[in-house]
Parts: structure tokens; sequence; C-alpha cells
């Protein structure tokens, strides 16, 4: 199999800025030169990639996804119903299609008995994973079907211990309740302030990062001031809808916390969201238009898996959603590669294109800067090297 590539492009994001003309050089799955204004003649034992037209960006990183959720009506019930080889095979299945996407790195941030870790052990074509294994969770807790039930300091602080031995990460707790479960109130919390600090001090006594579903205000101030180093969804829920906390967004925004916005959204004909979820989404949106606003370090994470609207593959949408809600075109491509890259702890070698980097990469028709939707149809994909056998474009 061939193992240097030389690939040619009319325009290039490189995952910071923007230039013309660029020959990207690979060889053994990393990026061992980047020349731009069509100086260069492509190595004589490369072989050429050339794509006229296209602009080459690093490869899209989407920071929430969940590999094990098929993202069927009841992705709950047929995850449980499966057996773990079915779960691999459906992994592997939802890998597949993040790549064809596009998307060369995602981080799963909840999965059943720790299959993320078996699964990319395997020698399948699939993106860079960072897992988190099992969120962990309170007893009948959103996502307890997942296995990472605990309660009290010293529950936390083995759960902690159990998944630093496995080998995850991060850790993901869950901070507050859920949509997925019944039983659970997305408005509140679920684990005291003197828990969920214990949690967080002992994942970082270990090295790992750690990121909080926190959907409740209350939530969200008890995840900051453990000092988590990410907050999923940052709805600011309420018994009474959302409502802005200008204080804490203040300190969000100051401590630099890494606020992974829910977006990309897959239209599925005669399927509606959740009627709570539907009836508070109008001021969701805003509370995302607010973020967006605010200066804080965002990314986006799609929670690709958990219904037909979120297909694994969805975060090109994701970023155009990103878009619609106040961010650059600049800004939203920068979130979903570079910034994105190192909120998952892997920014010394994903997200941009330059030496020494993976070589992960995405080519679409036309300039995304000036019009996103060209994410929307990859021209070609590379990943850790190897290009990614893409569906033929519709006739």
């Amino acid at each position: 199999m061939t193992s240097r590539y030389a690939v040619r492009a009319a325009a290039l994001f490189d995952g910071v800025a923007t230039a013309t003309q660029p020959l990207v050089v690979v060889e053994d799955g990393r990026i061992v030169s980047v020349e731009t204004g069509g100086g260069e003649a492509p190595p004589p034992d490369a072989e050429l990639v050339d794509l006229p037209g296209a602009t080459l960006l690093p490869g899209l990183v989407d920071t929430h996804v969940h590999l094990g959720f098929d993202a069927g009506l009841d992705p709950v019930a047929t995850l449980a119903a499966r057996e773990p080889a079915e779960v691999l095979e459906q992994m592997a299945a939802a890998g597949a299609a993040q790549l064809r996407a596009g998307v060369t790195t995602v981080r799963d941030l909840g999965d059943r008995d720790y299959l993320t870790l078996e699964l990319r052990e395997r020698d399948l074509p699939l993106p860079t994973i960072v897992a988190a294994g099992p969120p962990i969770t309170s007893p009948g807790g959103h996502c307890h079907f997942l296995g990472g039930v605990t309660s009290g300091v010293d529950g936390v602080r083995a759960a902690v211990r159990e998944h630093a031995e496995r080998g995850v990460d991060v850790i993901k707790v869950m901070a507050s309740g859920g949509q997925m479960t019944p039983g659970t109130s997305w408005d509140a919390t679920q684990f005291p302030p003197e828990v969920l600090a214990a949690l967080v001090d002992e994942a970082h006594r270990h090295g790992l990062p750690v990121t909080a579903h926190a959907h409740a205000v209350t939530a969200i101030h008890d995840a900051v001031a453990a000092g988590v180093d990410g907050i999923e969804h940052c709805t600011f829920m309420t018994a009474d809808g959302c409502r802005p906390d200008d204080g804490l967004m203040a300190q969000l925004v100051a401590r630099r916390i890494a606020i992974g916005l829910t977006v990309g959204m897959e239209p599925v004909p005669g399927l509606a969201p959740p009627p709570e979820l539907l009836r508070h989404m109008p001021d969701i949106l805003a509370m995302v238009a607010r973020i967006c606003a605010s200066g804080a370090l965002v990314v986006a994470g799609t929670d690709a898996g958990i219904a037909p609207i979120k297909p694994h593959g969805v975060l090109p949408r994701g970023l155009l959603h990103l878009v619609e809600l106040g961010l650059t075109p600049l800004q939203a491509l920068t979130a979903g590669t570079s910034v994105a890259a190192t909120v998952c702890g892997l920014g010394e070698r994903k997200g941009r294109v330059a030496p020494g980097y993976d070589a992960d990469l995405l080519a679409v028709a036309g300039d995304p800067l000036a019009d996103p939707a060209v994410l929307l149809s990859p021209l070609h994909v590379m990943a850790a090297g190897r290009p990614v056998t893409l569906p033929a474009p519709a006739a």
C-alpha cells in the first residue's frame, strides 16, 4: 500500500489561517511538508492526489459522540439488547460513517463496558477515538444504564481510579439529569458539590481532564466551582426554563472552560423532538447564541448517535449551525478543527495541516469560509495518511 502521497488543492485552511495552492506531502501517516503558492512540484516518488478547485482543511473533530448508540428511534433499548460483539460491530459502523463525513477524530463521552477502548485497539478504518468509558453518574441518574453508577466522595474517587486503570483519556460526569433518562431532571443536580469536587480532584491527580454534562444552572455552578475542564450542553436550565447567569458566564469565559455546544441535526421528515425539548428550544438556541457571542471557549459536540436526527457524521451540519448562531465561518471551522483538537488533548498532532501533524485531511469543493455548506459534500478524506472510500456522488 502506498504510504507517501502529495495532496494538491486550490486553497488551504490549515486549522488557523488560509493560503492558496497548497501542496501537502504525507508519509507514513504524518504530514512531512506543507508548501503554498503553487511553486513546488510533487515529489516523484509520491502518489499525487490532485484536487483542482478544492479547499483542503484538517479532518474535523467532534468533541461529543456516542459510538455505541445507533441513532435509531430507541438507541437505549437497542444498546441494552445487544451483546458486546454486536455493539462493537455497530460502533465500527458508526466510526466508518464519521470518516465518510470528514470527521477524523471523535471524543466518545459515554459507552458501555469500556467497549470504546476495545474498539480502538482493532485494526479497522476508524477515526482517532478519545474515550471516556461509561459516564460517572448517580444511582438512577442520567445514563445509569451505561454502568458508571456511584455515589459519595469515596465512591466517585474509586470510580475515577477504575477509569484511569482502564486507560480512558477523559472523565465524563453527569452533573445534572438529562432528556434521555426518565426519572432524571435536566434542571437538577445529581451530585453534592463536595462529591463533584472530589471527583475532579481525583481525576486531575491521575492526569485526566473532566467534562461535565450540565444543563442545570446549579450543576454548571457546582462544576465550575469543582474545577472541571469542560461543560457539555451548558443550557442554564432551571425549573422555569433557560435563565442566563451573567456572573457564571463570566467565570466560564475567564477560566477558559471548554463549552461543548450541542449542535448539528439531520432533519428527518415526520420526526419531531420530544415535547419538553421542543418547548424550550427557542430559549436554548438563544442561550447558545449568547454563549457564542460571549468570547467563551466553544467547541462543537453533536451528541451523535442519540436519535435519528443525530446520525454519526453530523458534525458538518453542526458547524453550519454555529454560523447560524453567530460565529463567523472562520470561528466555526477553527472550533471544529484546531480548537476542538486542543480541547480533546490532541492539539499537538490533530486539527492542523502542518508538518509533524497526523495526516488527517478533508477536501471540499469551493470555499467553506464563503459557503460552509460545502462541508456537507466531502471530495476527499484522509485519516492517518490513509484515503477513505467515499460514496459515489449522486447522479
